[in-house]
């Protein structure tokens, strides 16, 4: 039987969107050049709005249980050393339950949801390279290497920085290199305490630092390093480079389990689609690593692409696909924008993260598909991330509004809202009311959301606010959900 998506690359942003198409009942091929899973750790930061992400789809503990938070920064300098907490740190808020960045190495972070896609009963294609694809109205027929050719409804580039899918539809990838090269490394050693992040940095042309990846027995090594010069990756040749920056021939790096030196670029794709060919992640936006915004960016696209692309294949409007380009790609525009002032900052040597990485207060406002109105007074407006918030459940059990809206369905919640007022049943929709069977007795849902009685608000499958209105727009919702694909019953 053939695929409806064939989703080309297995980093994060391929994967969540597997797992997501998984949960829905969407047919697809998880297809990927290399040989093996990615071994190294890149990307190495979880902002708070991706383990909310990664609740939803049932595997948060496990990555959580992988790494753990970042250590402080120990700053070495000619004078000494000194211990800097590594960012501004907030307390988790019934509202926002995750609120302290995580470090969980790359690798592990992608075998914990490989783990999560077995369980859905999928696997990733290794050694499946794509190397050519055509399209029409109908679909898309996709050449695998050493395979027969596979017609599938929709194909998904989500095959990083030098994505075959992007360059094959001859889509733009503009920006600037940052006049940056570095080498990054995941590596073992001896000399260094493990509960430091160490940094000497004071020149910015020779820094380097050591960080502990936790959930491994390794360090990640990373250094500028100067253009147009070959950089040993080997254990003597990072050893060598760390004498000669620290001045201390007491650490001393034992192996090297893999390793890269690159180019800082900040990059965005002219377009995210093109017909039945669609880009995710680091293929559609290339980021500087500063403020771990890159692989977090990356899992939204595909959070956003998810729900989306099951609607229009279960027979919502094509128009429906629109908007992910439209909400995405503004999104990628400012966080480039972020990425590129923290590394300005880094090499001032006064870098500061604050809330501003979490991602937690990105939204989508002007999306056709958030219903606006007037600015409300209090709690959320459309378009907002949807807070969470704990309820109890008219049997008497304590839960959350996060555990309310885990799934792939649609979620309208009541505030003493009459039955008779509630729209019809629809697959895929569920309801909620306050005063009926989930009560607000802590009153946080009232704080985050602002509902006074008679009021709803409707919540997308990926935990957004898409309108907020009171009895007489609930009519309205009947053509609304027809336009995303949540019907009545057939």
């Amino acid at each position: 039987m053939s695929p409806d998506v064939i989703i080309c690359g297995a980093g994060p942003a391929g994967l969540i969107l597997a797992i997501d198409l998984a949960r829905r009942n969407v047919g697809f091929r998880l297809i990927d050049k290399a040989p093996h899973p990615f071994a190294g750790s890149r990307g190495k930061g979880i902002q708070p709005r991706s383990q909310e992400v990664f609740e939803d789809l049932g595997v948060v503990d496990r990555i959580v249980a992988s790494g753990g938070e970042y250590p402080l920064a120990r700053l070495y300098t000619d004078d000494g050393h000194v211990d800097r907490a590594p960012g501004e740190r907030t307390e988790p808020t019934p509202a926002e339950p995750y609120q302290i960045p995580l470090l969980v190495p790359q690798f592990l972070t992608e075998r914990r949801l490989r783990e999560r896609l077995a369980e859905l009963g999928h696997a990733v294609e290794y050694d499946h390279a794509l190397v050519g694809f055509e399209q029409d109205a109908d679909g898309v027929t996709a050449t695998i290497q050493g395979a027969w050719p596979v017609r599938a409804k929709y194909l998904v580039g989500a095959d990083g920085g030098s994505s075959f899918v992007r360059k094959a539809l001859g889509i733009e990838f503009p920006g600037k290199t940052l006049g940056v090269r570095a080498l990054v490394a995941d590596v073992r050693v001896d000399g260094l305490p493990w509960d430091f992040w160490h940094r000497w940095d004071q020149d910015k042309e020779a820094q380097v630092s050591l960080c502990p990846l936790y959930g491994t027995d390794l360090f990640q090594c990373q250094a500028a390093v100067p253009f147009g010069v070959d950089v040993d990756l080997s254990p003597e040749g990072l050893t060598a480079l760390l004498r000669e920056r620290t001045g201390r021939d007491d650490i001393v790096i034992r192996e090297v389990v893999w390793g890269s030196v690159y180019e800082m670029n900040a990059r965005l794709a002219g377009q995210y689609r093109r017909g039945r060919v669609l880009l995710a992640g680091d293929a559609a936006h290339c980021h500087p690593p500063t403020g771990g915004q890159g692989l977090n960016t990356s899992i939204q696209d595909a959070y956003n692409l998810g729900w989306k692309l099951a609607a229009v294949l279960d027979g919502a409007p094509e128009s429906l696909l629109e908007t992910y380009e439209q909400e995405r790609r503004p999104i990628a525009q400012e966080v480039l924008g972020l990425s590129e002032r923290l590394l300005e900052a880094a090499q001032k040597r006064d870098l500061r993260r604050g809330r501003e990485v979490s991602q937690l207060d990105l939204g989508y406002p002007d999306s056709p598909l958030t219903v606006g109105g007037p600015p409300r007074e209090k709690g959320v407006q459309a378009g907002d991330r949807a807070p969470d918030a704990p309820v109890t459940g008219a049997g008497g059990l304590a839960t959350r509004l996060f555990s309310l809206f885990q799934g792939p369905h649609w979620t309208l919640i009541g505030y003493e809202v009459e039955e008779t007022a509630l729209p019809a049943l629809r697959v895929g929709l569920r309801i909620h009311v306050l005063g009926r069977d989930i009560l607000d007795t802590g009153g946080h849902v009232q704080s985050a959301y602002g509902l006074s009685p008679g009021e709803w608000a409707l919540v997308r499958p990926d935990g957004y606010v898409a309108a907020i209105g009171g009895v007489a727009e609930l009519p309205f919702l009947a053509t609304y959900l027809d336009g995303v694909g949540v019907r009545p019953p057939r």
